[in-house]
């Protein structure tokens, strides 16, 4: 069994801030791919939901996704975002039926 751990998470932009919205995640993701525990990263733009962004990502343990939380390139994200999202990132943490 592996301690490895799977996270989607989504977040709608506000009217008007899709672009600012995009660029701020764009910013994070490739400091995030270069994260020791980071084993994939990905942030999608939804194609039926004007400036709903998902992000569908690997992490080699919780711990490894809790230090990324307090990584400055992630800490930046979540600062651009303030204000420009409706609420906050839905987020599920997933484990593998293997």
């Amino acid at each position: 069994m592996t301690d490895a751990i799977s996270l989607v998470a989504a977040v709608q932009a506000k009217p008007g801030e899709e672009q600012a919205v995009e660029t701020a995640i764009r910013a994070c993701v490739a400091a995030t791919r270069h994260e020791a525990g980071c084993l994939s990263y990905i942030a999608h733009r939804d194609l039926d939901v004007v400036g709903k962004f998902v992000f569908i990502e690997r992490w080699a343990s919780r711990a490894a996704l809790a230090s990324h939380e307090k990584e400055p390139h992630f800490l930046a994200l979540v600062a651009a975002l303030d204000g420009k999202t409706v609420g906050s990132f839905s987020v599920s943490l997933l484990s593998a039926l293997d």
